[in-house]
């Protein structure tokens, strides 16, 4: 009968070297995981803070009115 009691295979440079390479790839997912629930945080307070606001607010007319005019003046040939 043999020794071998070494199921994970941790004396073989290879397989340390994958397992660092899978701890950093899970690491940079658990960060953009993070990331991704404190921007829709973030969203979802600015959606709640909008339906505090009277409705009033929201039927104002545009401040700056021509800002949404985005068409060009100019000759046209028919």
């Amino acid at each position: 009968m043999t020794d071998n009691n070494d199921y994970l295979r941790t004396g073989d440079s290879t397989f340390r070297l994958r397992a660092d390479v899978l701890a950093l790839m899970l690491k940079g997912a658990g960060y953009a995981a993070i990331f991704c629930l404190v921007v829709g945080f973030l969203i979802w307070i600015t959606y709640a803070v909008g339906l505090l606001l009277p409705e009033e607010s929201k039927e104002a007319d545009d401040p700056t009115p021509f800002s949404y005019n985005l068409s060009v003046e100019g000759d046209r040939t028919v």
